[in-house]
């Protein structure tokens, strides 16, 4: 499907750019966001008029992004949640949980803005990508901890407050499975090898007979063929 853009589309086109892109990506995402229009002749038309308007109010709103984006990049929200001793959350933190952070933080953004491929579930320290416009993106911290003390004591580390004794259980616990698959893996390799063998041997070609054994049994039918003229003697 063609489509005619608003804005600009990271890895797809600039404003006013017609590109061809798949029904459903246009029907889901571009035209009920008003990202694009159908490229038809009407609103290439219709664009064609508006185009002036439309790249002065991109370029406004881009300004206002970029004064947002400088007091929101590297903000670090704290996610409070449930987890195990290995750090497992009891749940997940997703997108509209990481704008909910934000804004009580006093940045108002949506979840469509926050970039998250997918939602968190283990206790740590995560970089997420937010878009304010479609030039401009910057980086929130989400601290997902059981508690602030934890938060705090994760900022300081870097890492996940987890229980040593389970991290380590967790940890033995993957290596033996790592291992018992290599163990798999190689067991499954030599049944394989020793199947292919067998069925070479079976169906090998018998080997040529060797100038002695056909002179041996030469020898063998002269007997046979004396033997015979002194019985009918």
């Amino acid at each position: 499907m063609e489509i005619i853009l608003l804005e600009k589309i990271e890895k797809l086109g600039q404003m006013g750019d017609v590109v061809q892109v798949k029904a459903g990506y246009a029907r889901n995402y571009l035209l009920p966001q008003g990202k694009g229009l159908r490229a038809t002749e009407a609103n290439k038309k219709h664009f064609e008029g508006q185009r002036a308007q439309l790249e002065a109010t991109n370029l406004e709103t881009r300004k206002e992004a970029d004064k947002l984006g400088e007091k929101l990049n590297g903000l670090s929200v704290i996610m409070v949640r449930q987890a195990g001793e290995a750090g497992q959350l009891y749940g997940s933190v997703n997108a509209r949980d990481i704008a909910n952070g934000v804004t009580e933080a006093g940045f108002t953004i949506t979840r469509q803005q926050v970039e998250l491929p997918h939602p968190i579930k283990a206790l740590g320290i995560y970089d997420i990508r937010v878009a304010l416009h479609p030039e401009i993106a910057v980086t929130v911290s989400a601290n997902v901890a059981r508690s602030a003390e934890e938060a705090k004591i994760q900022a300081k580390t870097g890492e996940a407050v987890v229980s040593t004794e389970e991290k380590e259980a967790q940890d033995a616990a993957e290596q033996t499975l790592a291992e018992d698959t290599e163990k798999a893996e190689d067991a499954a390799k030599e049944a394989v090898a020793e199947q292919a063998e067998e069925i070479f041997e079976k169906g090998a070609a018998p080997q040529p007979e060797t100038e002695e054994d056909s002179k041996k049994d030469g020898d063998g039918d002269d007997e046979d063929g004396e033997a015979s003229e002194e019985k009918s003697e």
